[in-house]
């Protein structure tokens, strides 16, 4: 389904039973909606109805050229925008990767929307902010941001020779096919361009304005994760206020939706249930 908001239109894939308890579904970098249908399957299987953005830079038709259009505030207004478009006064919402980053953000800044948390791979950025100050190693693992940042030069080195960077980067998500799923939509004019705005939109000043989240709340981490060491892992917990669990899936990489999807969907049921 499109939905219009805020003078864009963007793709959900909604699904489950009309009457379920909503979930609102955010995707990572350099992904889309669709590294959530396996996990969505069994949330639908448990009554819940899900609605999976595609989100700024990624649904086509909500590409603004600006790097300033994809800053944190921007991304969180999409997602509320979206929810008032459905008619959703509050859902269960989960993020994996940027999305996390997102759904921080808008359960810190409108708690009211959301009822629980369930944030995948990414904690909280406070956390991020004092793992890069205090942990070498995680420094070392977010180096790649640096290239992201340059317009022009990351979009070369992922797109040459048949986005073979891109694809190496994305072999944790499973087999060539589902490489394919999300290479191939950011081999299209414009699209990678949009998703690196993201990294290059970030700032400081963005990310420290995401305070405590005070609803309840599940971080789901890999101990293999490439992206995301476990000092930030763990320093997460001081910056929710609500109830918080902290989920670790050994020996799964980053891509935790489509390399686990069925122990994130045991980790987002156990926090959405009895909050339905």
């Amino acid at each position: 389904m499109r939905v219009d908001a805020r003078g864009l239109t963007f793709d959900v894939r909604a699904g489950g039973p009309p009457d379920g308890s909503p979930v609102l579904l955010l995707h990572g970098f350099p992904q889309h909606s669709g590294e959530w249908d396996e996990v969505a399957t069994a949330l639908h299987a448990a009554g819940l109805r899900t609605y999976a953005l595609d989100q700024r830079g990624y649904s086509p038709g909500a590409r603004p050229a600006a790097v300033a259009d994809y800053r944190i505030p921007e991304l969180v207004a999409d997602a509320v925008a979206v929810l008032d478009a459905l008619g959703l006064d509050a859902v269960h919402l989960v993020g994996h990767d940027w999305g996390a980053i997102v759904a921080w953000a808008l359960a810190a800044r409108h708690p009211e929307r959301v009822r629980t948390l369930t944030a995948v791979s990414v904690p909280h950025p406070a956390a991020m902010a004092h793992a890069l100050a205090t942990d070498g190693q995680q420094k070392a693992r977010s180096s790649y941001i640096a290239l992201f940042r340059k317009p022009g030069k990351a979009e070369k080195v992922l797109l040459a020779w048949n986005a073979t960077a891109l694809r190496k980067l994305l072999a944790g998500v499973g087999d060539a096919s589902r490489v394919d799923r999300y290479a191939d939509p950011m081999r299209e004019p414009g699209a990678l361009t949009a998703a690196l705005n993201w990294y290059r939109a970030m700032s400081r000043a963005d990310l420290a304005g995401v305070g405590p989240v005070g609803v309840p709340t599940t971080y789901v981490w890999s101990d293999r994760d490439i992206a995301i060491g476990r000092p930030a892992a763990e320093a997460c917990a001081a910056n929710v206020t609500g109830d918080y669990r902290f989920v670790q899936l050994p020996g799964v990489s980053h891509w935790i939706p489509d390399a686990a999807p069925g122990p994130l969907a045991e980790a987002i049921l156990a926090r959405a249930g009895g909050t339905a």
